[in-house]
């Protein structure tokens, strides 16, 4: 419990410390407009207020991610609350924050239009195929853990075609309208249905005085899976998710100023991180043991162990509250990975998105595909999905490198969880049974190698850009405006 309640304050407090210091390297400028009133065209670009931006954002951010990851990552013992805090404050909100602010400075522009602007034209064609497989992927995932929730809900008295149905009917309108019409109003009750739950079932955690396991760095996992580098891609959301990297430039097109960034992009994060050190406990410490933990989850998911630690917490009323909580998570994610999907193609293709019938064009194959998608096995979908998260993630962190070594600033925060997550995501390539299966020792050699040649280009690179001056920002000097 100690641990439990520890990691929680330092989340907290890291928020309140290492958020002020990335927020002063950056360097707010009050005075500059931002791109919600300066691209304004009421349907992406439009300013709205911190809480509600707030409150997006963090339903953007969050999908089953907070949940689902640190369910699993749970497996593995105490140290998944290691990686959650530290990956939270020092590689997650870092992330988020400099991926926002500097979306910000460019007309709310997605991460491959960064990509493009900060490391050349070619890498904008990979990023932007990056970015809509992963979002694509993410659409889909969360599609069919929302509707399977909500079948074992209901006793399976709705049909779970009929709930997949629904839901994508509501992310097509999602999608395709303005963004105060429908996720700006909606999102205040998810909201509430999500703090409600996540509150409910942490606290119920301290008032039962649930056995939660301090910190240790011993494997636990049932099957022996390797800590290293597999616990960085099971537990992604709520420590470091490349999707957040995607959803970000929503925000960013309808933030009012860029004080606000710190609230809404790294402590929207934190608040994540909390989410999932509150699941990730529940799951050490009331399904019996990490062998009755690993044999729920082959049986039914991580689902199976939400409606468990839910119901045995907060009774059947408030149980069935708290699956709803967890319901809400990935249908306002899935809304605007369809909706941010759309925006990148848009933005890439320069489709001009004020008429309904070019979003329409733009969205109607990307429901298709996701459609298709549905009937791939879940569990290899959470595969891809894991590696292309974290792949993304590597790419944000170094435009957010980039952006900062021009602006003769310290990169390194950016730079140093940008590189470690490098090694990682080179070594689980290599070794992955979806990448090349070569043994643990030559993957972590082969990691080291790929990840030092491609610094030694990042540096060769940003060195070039500082010395001929690389812009940073849009120039918006001539507008003006009354905010």
């Amino acid at each position: 419990m100690i641990t439990f309640l520890l990691g929680i304050a330092l989340l907290i407090v890291g928020y309140f410390t290492y958020g002020k210091v990335v927020e002063r390297i950056f360097g707010v400028k009050e005075e500059r407009p931002t791109p919600a009133y300066v691209n304004q065209d009421g349907v992406d670009y439009l300013p709205m207020s911190t809480p509600r931006n707030s409150l997006i954002q963090l339903l953007n951010i969050a999908g089953t991610g907070p949940v689902f990851g640190p369910i699993m990552g749970a497996l593995y013992g105490p140290v998944a609350f290691l990686w959650i805090v530290i990956g939270c404050i020092f590689a997650g909100a870092v992330h988020d924050y400099l991926t926002g602010m500097i979306s910000i400075r460019n007309k709310g522009a997605h991460l491959p239009e960064l990509a493009s602007k900060f490391f050349g034209k070619s890498m904008r064609h990979l990023v932007n195929a990056f970015a809509v497989l992963l979002l694509l992927l993410v659409g889909t995932v969360f599609v069919s853990t929302p509707a399977s929730l909500l079948h074992v809900l209901m006793d399976g008295q709705v049909a779970l075609g009929i709930l997949i149905a629904a839901i994508f009917i509501y992310y097509i309108l999602a999608t395709l309208l303005p963004v105060d019409k429908i996720i700006g109003r909606l999102y205040p009750y998810f909201g509430a249905i999500l703090l409600v739950s996540s509150l409910g079932v942490g606290i119920g955690l301290i008032v039962t005085g649930a056995p939660i396991p301090e910190l240790s760095l011993q494997n636990f996992h049932p099957e022996n899976m390797p800590v290293l580098p597999l616990i960085f891609f099971t537990i992604t959301c709520g420590a470091l998710s490349g999707f957040h990297a995607t959803q970000t430039p929503i925000i960013s097109r309808t933030i009012q100023r860029e004080k606000q960034g710190r609230k809404i992009f790294y402590g929207m994060m934190i608040a994540e991180g909390i989410i999932a050190m509150i699941w990730a406990a529940a799951a050490m410490s009331l399904v019996g043991s990490y062998g009755g933990l690993n044999e729920m989850l082959n049986a039914g998911g991580p689902g199976a162990v939400v409606t468990e630690v839910s119901t045995l917490l907060l009774g059947a009323i408030g149980g069935t509250i708290a699956v709803l909580g967890v319901v809400v998570l990935p249908i306002t994610s899935g809304d605007t990975a369809f909706r941010s999907a759309r925006m990148i193609i848009a933005e890439y293709f320069q489709i001009a998105q004020k008429k309904i019938s070019r979003r329409l064009w733009i969205a109607l194959p990307l429901f298709a595909v996701s459609v298709a998608l549905t009937q791939i096995d879940f569990n290899i979908l959470w595969r891809y999905f894991s590696w292309a998260n974290q792949g993304t993630a590597v790419i944000a962190l170094f435009v957010g490198a980039m952006y900062l070594y021009i602006a003769r600033k310290n990169y390194w925060i950016a730079l140093i969880p940008g590189a470690f997550m490098l090694v990682m995501v080179i070594t689980y390539i290599l070794n992955a049974e979806i990448g090349f299966r070569f043994p643990m020792t030559a993957s972590w050699i082969g990691s080291f190698i790929c990840s030092g040649a491609i610094l030694i280009l990042f540096f060769r690179a940003a060195k070039k850009a500082r010395a001929n001056n690389m812009p940073l920002e849009v120039d918006v000097s001539g507008f003006k405006h009354s905010a």
